[in-house]
């Protein structure tokens, strides 16, 4: 493996100016987390309640009264508080950090004096304590609290929430793993592993890493522990997971064995991040490899366009190779934020531009989809086919929202958004060694540092709007960046005005040997283009989809009127695009003449030997992640296609 680790950038040496990512991740701190904590606090008229807040009150001895929410509720507060972390240390944000300074402290008073945290067995269960490990999310919750503390303690300096999980990870060493007293067990829903080799780098404490290291190898192994706690299934909490065997949570072989990412979708996803994590850190080649080959199954065979992974809605999961349907697609916003983790820990371990087209293809669609233009309402499912009469009426669709709601029962994914979309500056730079590496195009500026000192970098672009991005570099340095997969191999590059062509190492430009200020501009072709899935994708074929750079693009019955099904376009069609300043602050549209079936009379015969007519009928394409903000309607990403004259 690579003898170079990638070194992330600090937050605050990371600031976005301009551009749509850029005003994005200012709403999360100035309108979606002064919502979320409303939310968490019960707070907002005519949305699902959160009782998350009361929780930890009850917990503290501080209100009376009963636990309410998921099992796994801690872990709203843990992503909200990472989020408002990482806001602070971009300088906004400030007027939460008094109530983010307040939930700490409630926190740490919840915090039972061995050091265990979790509102729900306190609440409910005290002396049902680590006995439901597959089920009951302690060790899933823990980890967001861990990661919520180092968030907090890089962001500000303040130690009060990482000593208190240092605690809660010295219980859980103390209870769990191998040695007399112990419980051989490992987390039902992976998420620790990542959260204890953060704590890691922050702390130094060997055991965290050591704890890591010990739930990634035990998983799969025999005796298998969450078989073994539950043979009879007694106390499957959900009703029916069990029934999906040991796949649905990645225990039916130790995972340097697995050959697919199998099982519930964020789950197995947070598993490979934190397989990366220890890799890298324990220097293990092998555990890297198993990480690499159960991400690209994923990626190569598994991966709607968007970006959106796990196809079925029971359990959340991944089914087979090239089982994608759009109508029922599950494509939960915290499997494509796990997707970005698990692409970002791959990617610090081996500089490779897939792992950036992932980052940057989750980003720009599932993720982006997952909340409305206004960041106040949310989508848990991603579909890329929506026909409000079967959302609400076929029982095999309800899951697919064609609206989005405020606030969820399970409302894991907003917060979770908030807390990707706020520490944007992780995932779009790094350096190892002497080296920059650019792995996402966001305008502003980076403070990097180098083996060979400080580099600034500033990016002017208004991407992915525009192709163009420019860049000034100042600092002794090698540059890489990254040449997105759909360009495929087409670009300009100047340096210093001067036209370029530097070497192409695994989808990244090489410039070698910089010195000093230099300026560039890299420009990639951004037209429209027609993308077509694997034929083995039974319910895309004889369908295209049209993606401008790493955009994907959708049809709405806003723009098309109704039944999109009855739209085809021609092969020969010529794709044309033009910007809409008033499509939600600006967007570009896509347009092509394409036909339309002609719709059937209410009395025409259910079936007929009289071929359809057809008709010219103009296509219009809006962002997949602008869908559903103009009120409810169809939409489909994926069209028939057909070949005129043929």
């Amino acid at each position: 493996m690579n003898d170079i680790q990638e070194k992330l950038p600090r937050w605050d040496h990371v600031c976005l100016k301009d551009g749509m990512l850029a005003k994005i991740q200012k709403n999360v701190g100035a309108k979606m987390l002064p919502f979320q904590w409303r939310a968490l606090n019960d707070e907002i008229p005519d949305i699902e309640k959160s009782h998350c807040i009361e929780n930890f009150r009850i917990a503290a001895g501080e209100s009376k009264g009963q636990y309410y929410g998921m099992v796994f509720q801690d872990s709203d507060l843990a992503k909200w508080l990472e989020a408002v972390a990482y806001q602070l240390a971009l300088g906004g944000c400030s007027e939460l950090r008094e109530k983010a300074e307040e939930a700490i402290d409630l926190v740490v008073r919840a915090q039972m004096p061995d050091g265990y945290l979790n509102t729900y067995f306190q609440c409910k269960a005290p002396d049902k304590r680590w006995t439901n490990l597959r089920d009951c999310h302690e060790l899933y919750c823990a980890g967001h609290m861990m990661e919520a503390a180092v968030a907090w303690y890089q962001a500000t300096g303040e130690r009060k929430l990482l000593d208190a999980m240092l605690r809660f990870a010295r219980h859980i060493a103390d209870h769990i793993g191998h040695g007399e007293g112990k419980i051989p067990g490992v987390p039902g829903h992976e998420e620790i592993e990542l959260a204890l080799c953060r704590m890691y780098d922050v702390t130094g404490e060997d055991f965290l890493l050591d704890l890591a290291s010990y739930f990634v190898d035990e998983r799969g192994q025999e005796p298998d522990y969450l078989v073994v706690e539950h043979p009879d299934h007694s106390n499957d909490h959900w009703s029916g997971i069990a029934d999906l065997g040991r796949k649905y949570a990645q225990h039916q072989a130790p995972v340097r064995e697995q050959e697919k990412l199998e099982g519930h979708a964020v789950r197995a996803l947070y598993l490979v991040t934190g397989m990366a994590d220890v890799a890298q850190r324990k220097k293990d080649a092998g555990l890297l490899n198993a990480a690499r080959r159960l991400f690209l199954n994923a990626v190569d065979k598994r991966m709607y366009i968007t970006g959106g992974v796990g196809s079925t809605c029971i359990g959340e999961a991944f089914t087979y190779d090239y089982d994608l349907p759009n109508d029922t697609a599950y494509a939960e916003t915290c499997a494509s934020i796990a997707l970005i983790f698990a692409a970002r820990a791959l990617l610090q371990a081996e500089r490779n531009g897939l792992y950036g087209d992932v980052m940057e293809r989750a980003l720009y669609n599932t993720c982006l989809a997952g909340m409305n233009v206004t960041q106040d309402a949310f989508f848990y499912v991603n579909p890329l086919s929506v026909l409000p009469e079967a959302s609400e009426k076929d029982p095999t669709q309800k899951h697919v929202l064609p609206t989005r709601p405020g606030w969820f029962g399970c409302s894991c994914c907003p917060p979770n958004l908030a807390r990707l979309l706020s520490s944007l500056g992780q995932y779009a730079y790094g350096t190892a060694g002497q080296e920059v590496r650019v792995h996402l195009y966001l305008d502003g500026t980076a403070e990097l540092d180098t083996d060979n000192g400080p580099v600034r970098l500033t990016v002017h672009t208004e991407y992915p709007a525009s192709g163009e991005i420019r860049l000034e570099i100042d600092g002794d340095c090698d540059l890489a960046l990254r040449l997105p997969g759909w360009c495929h191999g087409s670009y300009d590059l100047s340096v210093n005005a001067h036209e370029t062509s530097p070497a192409i190492e695994k989808g990244y430009l090489l410039l070698r040997g910089l010195r000093g200020k230099n300026q560039m501009t890299l420009t990639l072709p951004m037209m429209p283009r027609r993308v077509y899935a694997h034929s083995a994708v039974r319910a895309d074929v004889g369908r295209v989809a049209i993606m401008r750079g790493p955009v994907v693009y959708c049809a709405e019955s806003a723009d098309n009127g109704a039944n999109l099904h009855l739209l085809a376009l021609p092969r020969s069609a010529t794709l044309i695009q033009a910007w809409d300043e008033n499509l939600f602050g600006g967007a570009w549209r896509i347009k092509a003449m394409g036909l339309k079936r002609n719709t059937d009379d209410a009395d025409a015969p259910l079936y007929t030997e009289t071929p359809p007519g057809l008709y010219p009928a103009q296509i219009n394409w809006i962002p997949y992640y602008l869908w559903a903000n103009r009120g409810e309607g169809e939409m489909e990403v994926w069209l028939r296609e057909i070949v005129l004259g043929s």
